[in-house]
């Protein structure tokens, strides 16, 4: 491993981490707020880079699996940091909260431990939903997109960071698919925030949940979220955005060069739909036999959180924990699975679920002919048995490790109902939980132990849990026997 070329990676992202905080440091400048929570960390990034950088390695030359892996992990980690210092230096959060709120925007959890977001300057306000933006399409994504020194080294770290079990790759470079990718992202943010101004959101709150959308992080500037405004078609409105963010970006790239039917002939994406409006129908029929709500506002509220779990965007129109345990039961299950694979929503991913239910039906073939070929084919695509087989590792961890943090949370005293929604909520990227941590309450309460574990969940949820344990290898750090 050459430790040289993963510090001149490091340096790279880290700098360019850093210029971000530009733009808020501009608006601490212009509305008022803290500069130092800004400008510091920003000289920070610039001083990590000239030292990380001193060897001057080039940003071109070929990765190994292991530095491309290390690179991935060491990033995430290094900018969860570098995001830490605004809470900290201005004095609104603990060293440790602070830490989880970066980690969650980063990972698009949209958990928060701001108890009074109404009480924050727009700068904080504007970084946390940023916060979430960068990390929704993926830091390194966004880096490849955006500067030029990056090259086909970057191809393994882009697959790392991307969710699913294949990201559909519509242009033979890693640099033009990034660029496309991001370019799709760009737009789709714009015309969100565009049309929540028009439909009469005041320019902050239309920038930060237009950002929060698309990215399915569902940070928001009021605690009461979507329930705030009272609007049905405010709730539309960001169903369809939610829904958009859930498909896979890749088709959105290969829809502009074939045409728009590529997005509705996509297998998973109208898998993700028929998922979501049976959760909303059963959401609905729930509430409604069970006497919570009447008929329409029982469909219209079923639908919006449909959509918000299954794209682990959370956001909440209603508190939806004092619906009926049915309700609740479907809304776990929506955001364990989550979005498409390739898309900014967390969860399995419904390509997983496709595949699982394939083996089930294969499984069940060969059963009865034993002598069968079978093929695992969606649509057109033929997953080979590497895939397959990575499908239910990755399944077993999943399952696994939820269950690991939920008994963590348990032994730092949580109850059984709070730790199992804990345990999938951050392991999906999705927030809010049930109970004590549900929709309209934050994870202030948690002990510092389960504020750790609550880290380290959102973590493996976001990387896909297998490039965080590969660094826990005891030999992926030696320098011999590779």
């Amino acid at each position: 491993m050459n430790r040289f070329v993963i510090e001149g990676m490091l340096a790279r992202l880290l700098l360019y981490a850093g210029l971000v905080l530009l733009i808020p440091l501009a608006l601490s400048l212009i509305f008022g707020g803290s500069i130092i929570a800004f400008l510091l960390p920003l000289l920070i990034s610039i001083g990590l880079y000239y030292f990380l950088n001193r060897n001057k390695a080039p940003l071109n030359a070929g990765l190994t699996p292991r530095e491309s892996t290390a690179i991935t992990v060491l990033s995430w980690l290094a900018v969860s940091l570098l995001y830490t210092l605004p809470y900290l230096l201005s004095g609104y959060l603990s060293p440790l909260d602070s830490l989880v709120e970066s980690i969650s925007g980063l990972t698009g959890t949209g958990a928060t431990v701001i108890e009074h977001l109404e009480y924050l300057p727009v700068s904080f306000l504007f970084f946390r939903s940023l916060t979430e933006w960068l990390g929704g399409l993926g830091i390194i994504v966004i880096f490849v997109a955006l500067f030029p020194q990056a090259g086909r080294s970057m191809t393994r770290m882009v697959n790392l960071e991307s969710t699913g079990v294949s990201s559909s790759k519509a242009l033979p470079r890693i640099r033009d698919t990034a660029r496309s990718l991001f370019t799709v992202y760009l737009s789709l943010t714009l015309l969100a925030i565009l049309i929540l101004w028009i439909w009469g959101m005041n320019t902050m709150d239309s920038i930060n949940y237009g950002m929060s959308a698309i990215s399915t992080g569902g940070y928001s500037i009021q605690g009461e979220s979507i329930a705030y405004f009272k609007s049905g078609t405010l709730e539309i409105i960001l169903i369809f955005f939610m829904v958009l963010s859930s498909a896979n970006y890749g088709i959105y790239v290969e829809a502009w060069k074939r045409g728009p039917k590529v997005i509705l002939k996509d297998t998973e994406f109208r898998v993700y739909l028929a998922l979501t409006a049976a959760g909303a129908l059963l959401i609905a029929f729930a509430c409604i036999f069970q006497g919570h709500m009447d008929i329409l506002t029982s469909i219209r509220e079923a639908f919006f959180h449909a959509a918000s779990s299954s794209s682990t965007t959370c956001f909440f129109a209603a508190d939806y924990d004092q619906w009926p345990a049915l309700a609740k039961y479907v809304i776990l299950l929506l955001f364990m699975v989550g979005g498409c694979g390739g898309s900014t929503a967390g969860g399995l991913k419904v390509i997983r679920i496709i595949l699982l239910f394939k083996c089930f039906s294969a499984l069940l073939k060969l059963h009865l002919h034993p002598r069968a070929v079978v093929h695992m084919t969606v649509k057109r695509e033929q997953f080979s048995l590497n895939t397959v087989l990575q499908t239910l590792a990755f399944f077993f961890i999943y399952m696994s490790l939820s269950a690991l943090w939920a008994a963590c949370f348990m032994m730092d005293g949580q109850d059984f109902i709070d730790s199992i929604g804990l345990a999938f909520a951050t392991m999906s990227n999705a927030g809010p939980a049930f109970g004590n941590f549900g929709p309209t309450a934050t994870y202030t309460a948690l002990p510092p132990f389960s504020k750790i574990i609550a880290c380290l969940s959102m973590l493996f949820g976001r990387l896909e849990s297998i490039t965080l344990l590969a660094v826990f290898i005891p030999g992926f750090w030696r320098r011999s026997g590779w």
